[in-house]
């Protein structure tokens, strides 16, 4: 069956989009700067209130570029241990999700091996900073090699669907060692289209609308993805 992880920013709209359907959820701070690492009690109320959704954690010390300093490596550490110690009261589908890169747009391969180490039992997935790679399928590799579950990506392009051709070719690649979860401008109206340009079975998208001033998560939206996911 297709997975259907939704990207959210605290817990109510987490809740929302379980409600709705998905499968999984990224729990992020500052998704106008592409997620940053939640508050600690956020993620432990979101343990402690979901009901069977996943749940992964965006461990980025901050926004902007994916290189990551001495310091900022220690934050990253530091928030990976303090997640694992937190109670699971439910025994959710617990994971974490990393990045980073050299000056060169290589992947940072020993920052990425401490803290997929770090990580211990939980499974990693390595965010779109994949998507600034310049030879994804030798990094695919690097990335299967350091023991990551899983790799969020657009193939490379602005969309999942203008790089559909890509994420195949990284599916097929990957076999059985690596999840490929596709991502990039997913909405109801394009995700049987990203499934059959893909053979994606894993997707990763937002829901986003304005309430309040603020961007929570759409239900409806994420109800109309999943029923057409399931009806794909």
């Amino acid at each position: 069956m297709t997975t259907v992880e939704i990207c959210v920013s605290d817990v109510p709209t987490a809740l929302v989009a379980e409600a709705a359907g998905a499968d999984r959820l990224e729990l992020c701070a500052d998704l106008g700067q592409g997620g940053t690492t939640p508050s600690l009690g956020a993620v432990e109320i979101a343990l402690r209130t979901l009901r069977h959704a996943g749940l992964r954690v965006m461990v980025r010390p901050r926004g902007g570029d994916f290189r990551v300093s001495e310091v900022e490596e220690r934050v990253m550490l530091a928030d990976i241990a303090a997640v694992r110690a937190l109670p699971n009261p439910r025994g959710l589908a617990l994971g974490v999700v990393v990045g980073a890169l050299t000056d060169g747009g290589g992947l940072d391969l020993p920052v990425l091996r401490r803290l997929i180490e770090a990580a211990g039992p939980l499974p990693v997935t390595v965010h779109k900073a994949f998507d600034e790679v310049d030879d994804q399928l030798r990094a695919l590799d690097e990335i299967i090699e350091l023991g990551a579950d899983a790799v969020l990506t657009s193939g490379a392009a602005p969309t999942a669907l203008e790089g559909s051709a890509r994420i195949a070719a990284l599916r097929e690649r990957a076999g059985d060692r690596l999840r490929v979860i596709a991502a990039g401008g997913i909405r109801s109206h394009n995700v049987r289209q990203v499934l059959a340009e893909t053979g994606a079975r894993e997707l990763h998208l937002r829901a986003p609308v304005r309430r309040d001033g603020r961007e929570a998560t759409d239900a409806d939206e994420v109800r109309r993805v999943v029923d057409a996911v399931r009806a794909a």
